[in-house]
């Protein structure tokens, strides 16, 4: 108890700050998403902002120096994500490391003879259950200003954080709430899932992209990202999924101005 009460007095010490007119305007240039919301939207997405930019701790990698911009850039989108809920910050997430670029990651795999294989894999970003979010800044700009509709960096790796919220490691089930949510969670999802696993399978046309056929966990954060990214085309084509999703957000992106 006294943990929460430290957390609330400090965030609303941050709150009592106005917000910064220098990281305003760095979202109206780098966050697309910004120009489709409400009044309301918009300032509940800065006062979030707010408080994840300041809490989080932020490392840059490989001599990169993280600057306001990164800071309230990343920020912005990983909390469009929890627009529609209140006070999520990503409590679970406590630092967020930016490389300038794609970046290798140490990897080691042991063979079915036991032989352990160091090496590297070039990644985007990842997202560690009860650890760190680690993004490309150059892919993480890009997604903000929409420059590959469809695709988002932060909005997949931090989808990976809202399913690690549910005190599992990342299964492509949020924390949801209640049995009644949970079953409906499957009933809707799971046939989707399938279904895109078989179109990837045979060379389909596929409704995503065929990477959230790898597991559910993919599949939760590539459907994230239509959800937010392409919201017509995901309601026509899987308009069950679709108003799932709208009631777990608690969002409704169809309704907001197009992206154009």
């Amino acid at each position: 108890m006294i943990f929460d009460w430290l957390k609330h007095r400090r965030r609303r010490r941050i709150l009592a700050d106005p917000f910064p007119a220098a990281w305003d305007e760095i979202i109206r240039a780098n966050v697309f998403h910004d120009r489709q919301l409400s009044s309301d939207q918009r300032a509940k997405l800065r006062r979030s902002v707010q408080v994840f930019a300041v809490e989080k701790n932020w490392e840059g990698c490989l001599g990169l120096t993280v600057t306001d911009e990164i800071r309230v850039t990343v920020a912005a989108q990983a909390c469009l994500l929890t627009l529609g809920m209140d006070d999520v910050y990503f409590d679970n997430v406590l630092s967020v490391l930016i490389y300038p670029t794609a970046y290798i990651a140490p990897e080691t795999a042991i063979t079915r003879e036991g032989v352990c294989i160091d090496g590297g894999q070039a990644r985007l970003g990842e997202a560690w259950y009860r650890g760190p979010v680690v993004l490309s800044w150059a892919d993480a700009l890009a997604g903000g200003r929409h420059e590959h509709p469809g695709h988002n960096l932060v909005l997949h790796e931090f989808a990976h954080q809202l399913d690690m919220m549910n005190g599992r490691q990342v299964d492509g089930t949020p924390l949801l709430d209640g049995p009644a949510q949970r079953q409906r969670w499957g009933d809707v999802l799971q046939p989707v899932f399938e279904q895109l696993q078989h179109d990837c399978d045979r060379g389909h046309h596929a409704l995503l992209d065929c990477y959230a056929a790898k597991n559910e966990a993919e599949f939760f954060a590539v459907l994230t990202e239509s959800f937010f990214e392409q919201p017509r085309t995901l309601e026509r084509h899987a308009a069950d999924a679709y108003n799932l999703l709208v009631d777990f957000f608690h969002l409704d992106p169809v309704a907001w101005p197009p992206l154009v």
